[in-house]
């Protein structure tokens, strides 16, 4: 970057802080209920988030291509066609409780920020001599937390490095994101106007949104499917040693307790993967014990989840018993 001027306020610059401050949500005003109610108002015990995620590659000064999507949580709520320039709706409740008329015009807002987030990206581009190709990442949401407040976050990324965030009504530079970081928030920190329509956006229709999203998904959300589980050996790790899986299948909510036990110790030696979706929208998950072969009698795979109400399935190495749960 060329010298350290300040980059002027200019009919660019506001594009660009348009583009971020409604990066966000787009609904109708409406009254908005005190914080405090969201904390209770949800019927859930965990933490849950909604949020949006956009990753736009500038592969030159006039092509780029966006991909973004909605996210309740670890599952894909929404996706955007880019070809055009719609929302698609991945569930039968994605639509939340909003009107017809209240989706198209987030579609259209969508559609104008993109473009107005693009012009203005380029325009700046060309001042802070950025090499193409190079990547922008968005991700902008809110987390409902039983009995606490709500957090929400707004936050853009650089080729894959944190570039600036907002938090409490500021445009806050990265340390990844050096001086051009820097410059760009104290351009955008200048537009007060805009700083007051992100927070908003935030703070009060992105709740709403996501209020709307739960309601209409209860049924979904709060399903209790019961996971199947079953025993295999790996790769040998060694001569004389064995690998024991205990594979873990099919069940939600996500959270899930797996651990090799023998008697009611549990084995430290447990590994566990990491809990992966299944294409129905259940999760699955598989725990590994690496151990000597004339130990692995009396080893015990133990599953924990709260479809099964407290009835444990535990399956015996080298038995063909089954517990509980089992299908």
């Amino acid at each position: 970057m060329a010298g350290k001027c300040l980059l002027p306020l200019s009919p660019d610059s506001e594009l660009l802080y348009l583009g971020f401050s409604l990066s966000s949500f787009s609904l109708p005003q409406c009254p908005s209920p005190p914080h405090s109610i969201y904390s209770f108002a949800t019927g859930f015990e965990e933490p849950i988030t909604f949020r949006i995620t956009q990753i736009s590659i500038f592969y030159n000064n006039s092509w780029e291509q966006t991909l973004a999507s909605g996210w309740l949580d670890e599952l894909q709520t929404h996706r955007w066609e880019s070809n055009s320039s719609t929302i698609i709706f991945l569930r039968a409740w994605s639509r939340g409780n909003f009107s017809n008329k209240e989706l198209k015009d987030n579609e259209r807002f969508y559609h104008v920020y993109l473009v107005r987030l693009h012009q203005a990206i380029q325009t700046f581009a060309s001042i802070l001599q950025v090499k193409y190709p190079f990547e922008l990442q968005v991700t902008t949401g809110c987390e409902l937390r039983p009995g606490k407040p709500i957090v929400n976050f707004l936050r853009g990324a650089y080729r894959g490095l944190d570039f600036m965030s907002f938090q409490n009504n500021s445009w806050v530079p990265s340390p990844e994101g050096g001086s051009r970081a820097q410059l760009v928030c104290q351009v955008l920190n200048r537009y007060l106007r805009y700083k007051d329509i992100a927070q908003q956006r935030l703070s009060d229709d992105c709740p709403r949104f996501i209020l709307g999203l739960i309601d209409a998904g209860k049924a979904y959300l709060q399903q209790q499917v019961k996971p199947e589980a079953w025993l295999s050996s790996g790769p040998s790790p060694g001569p004389g040693r064995l690998l024991l899986v205990c594979h873990v299948s099919g069940f939600y909510p996500k959270p899930v307790w797996v651990m090799w036990m023998r008697g009611a110790q549990e084995e430290p030696g447990t590994q566990q993967g990491d809990v992966l979706p299944n294409a129905d929208g259940t999760w699955y998950l598989q725990a590994t014990l690496d151990v000597d072969a004339r130990e692995a009698a009396g080893l015990a795979c133990r599953v924990k989840h709260s479809s099964l109400e407290g009835q444990d399935i535990i399956l015996y190495w080298g038995e063909k018993e089954l517990g509980p749960g089992w299908k």
